[in-house]
């Protein structure tokens, strides 16, 4: 989050034309992290997201919404005009306005602060206020957890490495739902809820996730057969995921954690850092290290 919020603050030395000392002095503080008026400027904006995010929530109480209606309506216009002033002053901030508005943090602030006005058509898209909530990562960046989001890239990597072994694995999941669906639609048929080969499907699905509903429930004795296989292969079926995953994440954390130095016996490679000795063969490798890095 550093790295971005940098970016953001250099946006103004990308163009040719200088900003002018007022603006210079408001980049500072909208965009500046290290001084003391960029960091009160960033927790003030944080509480108040917070704040808006706790109203947002609270309105959609129908209680709370009956007894404090007016009270609601002002604190949510209040933040919502703040946050388009606040949207405003970061667009005359920097240099180059198109790019902050093609930002991650640009898009976010602009649908925090639209469905206010949305809403003016249609009442029930103000509820999508809530998406304010993810101007709270700004929290990564203010109080220095870089290291967090290190570790964030880490699982992303991960998650990209391994999406196409999931998507694999979810085509088979869903084609076993389907033909399991299908199965129980013909042995249970409408008169035990199972009305389409759709809502037969779905019964499957919970099923094979353990969710169990209990909405739809198989009667005869081979249904009940059936039923009880998928549950036990949905146990077997949820490990998958979680292992193909794992493999991933390990493969991430083990590529700074091994070295390239050839066993002198066997010639392999793809040792631990503070290894002694060959893990295949048992021979040592420090002297091999030594030489290579001589």
């Amino acid at each position: 989050m550093p790295v971005q919020k940098n970016k953001q603050a250099k946006l103004h030395y990308n163009s040719g034309t200088h900003l002018s000392a007022w603006r210079e002095n408001l980049n500072t503080i909208i965009f500046g992290a290290e001084t003391h008026t960029g960091k009160l400027f960033d927790i003030i904006l944080i509480i108040s997201i917070s704040i808006s995010v706790l109203v947002v929530m609270l309105s959609s109480v129908e209680a709370f919404y009956e007894q404090y209606t007016a009270l609601f309506f002002y604190i949510e216009w209040g933040f919502t005009l703040l946050f388009t002033l606040e949207y405003i002053f970061r667009l005359v901030a920097v240099r180059q306005p198109k790019l902050y508005v093609r930002s991650f943090f640009g898009i976010i602030d602009l649908l925090s602060i639209l469905p206010s006005y949305l809403g003016l058509l249609l009442p029930s898209v103000k509820y999508l206020l809530i998406i304010r909530v993810l101007r709270l990562l700004r929290i990564f960046r203010i109080f220095k957890l870089a290291e967090y989001m290190e570790e964030a890239e880490v699982l992303m990597s991960a998650l990209r490495s391994s999406s196409h072994k999931i998507l694999v694995f979810l085509y088979v999941v869903l084609t076993l739902a389907i033909i399991c669906g299908s199965l129980l639609y013909v042995v249970e048929g409408s008169a035990a809820g199972f009305t389409s080969i759709p809502k037969s499907v779905y019964w499957a699905i919970v099923t094979l996730t353990t969710v169990g509903y209990g909405d739809i429930a198989p009667q005869t004795p081979l249904g009940q057969v059936i039923a009880s296989s998928i549950m036990i292969m949905g146990y077997g079926i949820l490990a998958v995921p979680t292992g193909i995953y794992s493999a991933e994440l390990i493969k991430h954390y083990q590529v700074d954690k091994l070295v390239n130095h050839a066993c002198p016996n066997c010639g392999k490679i793809g040792h631990d850092q503070d290894a002694g000795f060959c893990k295949y063969c048992g021979s040592s490798i420090e002297q091999a290290e030594s030489e290579t890095t001589k």
